[in-house]
């Protein structure tokens, strides 16, 4: 290449010039500018044009991420002709030679990236498990750690650095980083697991083991992120999880049932209560008819009858107005029946 290049500059006037090796050598490297700018023209008005009369916008985006490493891989490709040219040390050479692996690595990176996104995301997106939708972030970042690996062997091999006495402390140190890191792999393993078991996805109602109750957000590779109803943001392993008992509100059907207990005092009629509460809760609007609302005698209190009310509503999340509602209505509706609703009382019996 730098043979072509010293024969084509001399056949140019005043070519006697070109015997001083800095002239030389700035002569290359402006070449070489001028052909990265040539090759970014192309891109720009050229294949990229092209690229947006396909129906896939791969292409498009190969060009768009890819141009610009692509421009820095021939200037570096121009300045190590020009510094050959100049018989500088080896060191140099080497440094140039450093640059551009690291440039070449970089735009196949950016090429893997613009497939995983443009094919694996869409794909992803697709299917009805979330396992891909986690996994593949996880598989692009483990590209991007192998191309990184391979630039760095690439490099050493450039600067003629045997790694073969490195390899054995680099198992070693992967032990001791497994080891370390053994909680972080156990909750990437959990969710792993809580998605292909489908324990829960983004949107349900959960109540965790510990209490906490909430709408799942988001589940990560390490945790999965819990929004209470008082807006509060709970982050839980995913090993903790996988290990531990989940009630999901929304499986295997998202209709719930709600309950509404109340008491009324001894004397009234059983059946007149029950036709009184049914009456108002198959007023209500969004009520499902079937299962069909009931109205439960449940045992006899200290001080009052005690009583539950049970209804079911189509979605989870419209259970708690809809209780609200319901024992409004039922307090309202025994008021207006003069059936009384008792308070703790005690009656206390003196002994002459």
């Amino acid at each position: 290449m730098k043979e072509w290049i010293t024969n084509l500059l001399g056949r140019l006037p005043y070519s006697n010039y070109l015997e001083n090796k800095y002239i030389l050598s700035l002569l290359i490297l402006i070449t070489f500018v001028l052909l990265a700018k040539l090759v970014l023209f192309i891109f720009v008005h050229y294949f990229k044009k092209i690229a947006s009369k396909t129906k896939t916008n791969v292409d498009d985006l190969i060009f768009e991420r890819t141009e610009k490493p692509i421009f820095l891989l021939i200037l570096a490709y121009g300045l190590k002709i020009a510094v050959l040219n100049l018989g500088v040390n080896e060191i140099v050479t080497k440094i140039i030679n450093s640059i551009m692996a690291l440039v070449f690595v970089l735009v196949i990176i950016r090429i893997f990236d613009i497939i995983i996104e443009a094919w694996g995301m869409t794909f992803a997106k697709k299917t009805k498990t979330n396992v891909d939708d986690v996994l593949m972030p996880l598989f692009q970042k483990g590209i991007r750690v192998i191309f990184f690996v391979i630039a760095v062997m690439w490099i050493l091999h450039t600067w003629e650095i045997n790694i073969t006495p490195y390899l054995a402390g680099a198992g070693i140190a992967g032990l001791v980083l497994g080891m370390a890191l053994q909680d972080s792999l156990k909750n990437i393993i959990g969710g792993v697991t809580l998605l292909l078991d489908k324990t829960y996805k983004v949107g349900d109602k959960v109540k965790l083991e510990s209490g906490e109750v909430g709408i799942i957000h988001d589940i990560g590779l390490r945790s999965t992120k819990l929004l209470t109803f008082d807006n509060e943001a709970v982050y839980i392993p995913n090993g903790y999880l996988a290990n531990s008992r989940v009630l999901n509100y929304t499986r295997p059907n998202p209709k719930v049932r709600v309950t509404v207990n109340f008491g009324v005092e001894y004397g009234n009629n059983i059946e007149k209560v029950r036709k009184v509460v049914l009456s108002v809760i198959n007023k209500m609007e969004g009520i499902l008819e079937e299962p069909a609302p009931s109205v439960q005698f449940l045992e006899m209190g200290n001080f009052s009858l005690s009583f539950a009310a049970r209804f079911w509503v189509e979605k989870w999340d419209k259970s708690w107005d809809k209780k609200l509602e319901a024992t409004q209505n039922i307090y309202d509706a025994l008021n207006k029946a003069k059936i009384n609703i008792p308070f703790p009382t005690q009656t206390i019996y003196l002994k002459k």
